[in-house]
């Protein structure tokens, strides 16, 4: 990815737990616990005034954008008008969802359950998202049916915290997973956020679950292209990212399997305004995307507008056209 569209979001569930009450900060990309930047959009055509009009709505990094317009393609499809609104922050765009003013969101099972747990419940309520997807989205459902949400089944794709090094590094010392690093004994220094320390889903759960040992942190965005950088030319030899991060091949990084599900679960779903757009129809539009999407999907959506530089919304047409999701 390049860096402005990294910098829009950092990983969601690094800053789950600081998402409620910084509006300011503009935390909450893929989530109140992620970041995501950009101001307002459109795309998916102009609606018309009805009971066929949707409101779908978008964060402003990459991936949302791209899913917003997939989202509109398949709806239009179905007999809606979409249009798409883009909103810099969950802060921002979960309570118009809640209000009816937007009608559907591309979302993220952990992230989202994390953020309405804490809004709920204060910022220190105990964690009700897992590694496990079936229960975090069930926790999710619980949380958001009392706001007038509808949280539709999830898929197989998922993009969720990550940790890279380069592919010299994993050769050298034959790691494939996140058990490999800390078997090895290779001491590292974390190219992350510098809330990194204190967050349960870095520094403290790497040290924890996989007996990795962290000498230090270099505090650059998260998956930025600085932060890829720094692991690049050996500054740090850790990255945090993503799972569906498009650029890690630019820099020479590879991923660690997460074998032992330190990060919860977070599958890409829709979440929608259950008066206005809860009905079976729109369900079955949407379901059409969640049966096919993985992540390997999202991070190759990632790559054509970031690395490629196409327009999200062509992205998606090719996509929808490849998938041969739409009947018209």
């Amino acid at each position: 990815m390049s860096s402005t569209p990294r910098r829009a979001r950092t990983s969601r569930a690094l800053l789950a737990t600081a998402a409620v009450g910084v509006l300011a900060a503009g935390l909450a990309a893929c989530g109140g616990d992620s970041l995501e930047k950009s101001g307002t959009g459109g795309g998916g055509g102009s609606a018309k005034p009805g009971e066929n009009a949707l409101v779908i709505g978008s964060a402003g990094f990459t991936e949302s954008r791209v899913l917003a317009e997939i989202y509109a393609g398949l709806l239009k499809d179905a007999g809606y008008s979409p249009t798409i609104k883009t909103t810099e922050a969950r802060e921002l765009y979960e309570p118009e969802l809640e209000k009816g003013r937007i009608d559907v969101v591309p979302e993220y099972a952990a992230t989202l359950a994390e953020f309405l747990n804490k809004k709920q419940n204060g910022k220190d309520a105990p964690t009700v998202a897992s590694a496990d997807a079936g229960a975090t989205v069930t926790a999710l459902r619980k949380l958001a049916e009392p706001r007038g949400l509808k949280v539709l089944d999830p898929g197989r794709a998922v993009d969720q915290n990550a940790f890279a090094v380069t592919k010299e590094f994993a050769e050298k010392h034959q790691l494939k997973t996140l058990s490999d690093l800390g078997k090895s004994g290779q001491e590292v220094k974390l190219a992350a956020g510098d809330e990194c320390p204190q967050r349960p889903f870095c520094q403290p759960g790497l040290e924890k679950t996989y007996g990795i040992r962290v000498t230090g942190i270099a505090p650059l965005e998260v998956g930025s292209v600085q932060a890829k950088q720094a692991v690049k030319d050996g500054k740090a030899q850790l990255l945090l990212t993503t799972t569906t991060d498009a650029t890690l091949e630019q820099f020479g990084l590879v991923l660690l399997k997460d074998d032992k599900k330190l990060q919860n679960s977070d599958n890409v779903l829709p979440v929608v305004n259950a008066q206005k757009a809860g009905s079976q129809k729109v369900a079955d539009a949407l379901a059409k995307l969640t049966r096919v999407l993985t992540t390997e999907d999202l991070t190759e959506l990632n790559k054509k507008v970031d690395a490629q530089r196409l327009k999200p919304a062509d992205v998606a047409a090719q996509y929808l056209k490849e998938k041969r999701l739409l009947t018209k």
